[in-house]
């Protein structure tokens, strides 16, 4: 016993060995396999993708004496220097179980298959989605925060012909500190956050104004006027959106209409401040039926009695709506209300459908008047091809809205009541 305690060390080593020692064969050869695999074909792989992470490529383009392109792709090294990261820190883990499964006495008892898979229940759900996580959603982000800090761009450092480099803080601060940059950022900053605080506030108390107003006791036929009001949220938004476009070209219906009865015309998507008053208004037409169907759900669960004192005691309509119906109604949808603002904060569906980030603004590099940060991304990667760039907005937009969205939550009394709960 003490002699296959000792060789039980041997998974320092081996990996599996103590397992095999201890008659869970399976278990052993499992991780023997494991410890093999990643020797004979991970070591290699890891040590190319790391020194690529590292150099980011040094072969620049060229054609060999057999006519072949011969080139290092620095995307492809980062690629596969943070997913060699990833499979070292997996290898890592089940090593250190290995270990330490290794030092566990012997059962007494063999365990069926069954017991096997159920005691371990738990880790065989986890493990697809952790690994889901790690390389769908872990990766991507891990990917656009290093790419911030290279020269990712055109028209001189785009792979293959190009190989890209590590700059540092280069990119934050030209775009903190370049006027150019700084200009346009700040401009289109504080257009997204005005934009994302009309667009869901006009949205949410449209949709609770039109609530009130067809669940008060003298509105005849609700079910029709629920429809009529539910429609354009019935209709798919990029539709609706496309639609709108045309109605407010500069040459569309409606200022045909106005031309007909005397009006001038309006530039609804050719003045900076009418565009984007026109924005809100599109909005708000396209997300008040949503908040309206929510909000009467909401209303006929409040307690009529709570109406009732508030009558006896000589309310008025308004000392209701604000002392019942209103905090309500917020307690209940405080964290969709917040979850809607970070939604409009990047609704790029909509800016890019209706306006396109226009009009022009010859102050601003790469953007519009209209353009919130996520479409200004969009047209520095898929226009201009400026990825290094994008990616330090993405970050600052990361940066802005995370905290505001988690301490919005936390703090909100639905939230706080759950937790208690």
């Amino acid at each position: 016993m003490e002699n296959k305690k000792k060789l039980s060390w041997l998974s320092y080593l081996i990996m599996g060995s103590g397992q095999i020692l201890k008659g869970e064969h399976i278990k052993g050869i499992i991780l023997l396999l494991i410890e093999i695999v990643t020797i004979v074909l991970g070591v290699p792989y890891f040590a190319n993708g790391l020194w690529g992470l590292y150099t980011l490529g040094e072969t620049k383009f060229h054609y060999n004496s057999k006519g072949i392109a011969v080139y290092d792709h620095s995307i492809f090294l980062m690629l596969q220097g943070i997913i060699s990261i990833f499979l070292i820190a997996i290898f890592i883990g089940v090593y250190i179980y290995s270990i330490k499964d290794a030092r566990k006495p012997k059962k007494e008892k063999k365990e069926s298959f069954k017991e096997v898979i159920d005691r371990n229940f738990h880790y065989i759900v986890m493990t697809p989605g952790m690994l889901s996580l790690m390389f769908f959603i872990l990766l991507p982000i891990i990917f656009t925060v290093l790419i911030a800090f290279t020269d990712y761009s055109s028209p001189y450092h785009l792979p293959p012909r190009n190989l890209i480099n590590w700059v540092g803080l280069q990119n934050f601060k030209e775009l903190f500190g370049l006027k150019i940059w700084n200009e346009t950022l700040s401009g289109i900053f504080i257009w997204t956050v005005v934009w994302g605080i009309l667009a869901t506030v006009t949205s949410y108390f449209v949709g609770l104004l039109w609530a009130l107003i067809i669940n008060s006791a003298g509105v005849k036929i609700k079910k029709l006027w629920r429809t009529i009001f539910i429609i354009p949220y019935a209709v798919p938004g990029l539709i609706s959106m496309l639609v709108m476009r045309l109605l407010f070209n500069g040459s569309g219906p409606i200022n045909d209409l106005f031309e007909s009865i005397g009006l001038p015309r309006i530039g609804w998507l050719t003045d900076p401040t009418m565009a984007k008053a026109t924005l809100v208004m599109i909005n708000m037409w396209l997300g008040a039926p949503y908040f309206m169907a929510l909000m009467t759900s909401i209303l006929t669960n409040i307690p009529k009695d709570l109406y009732e004192s508030s009558d006896i005691d000589g309310a008025t309509a308004w000392q209701k709506f604000r002392h019942i119906t209103l905090p309500m109604v917020l307690f209940s949808t405080m964290p969709l209300l917040i979850s809607s603002f970070a939604y409009n904060f990047n609704n790029f569906m909509l800016i890019y459908s209706v306006s396109d980030g226009g009009p022009v603004n010859a102050s601003y590099r790469y953007a519009g008047d209209t353009d919130i940060l996520i479409s200004w991304i969009y047209k520095m990667t898929l226009n201009q091809q400026q990825y290094h760039m994008a990616s330090v907005v993405t970050i600052f937009i990361f940066v802005f809205i995370a905290p505001i969205v988690a301490y919005s939550f936390t703090r909100s009394k639905s939230f706080r009541e759950e937790d208690l709960v």
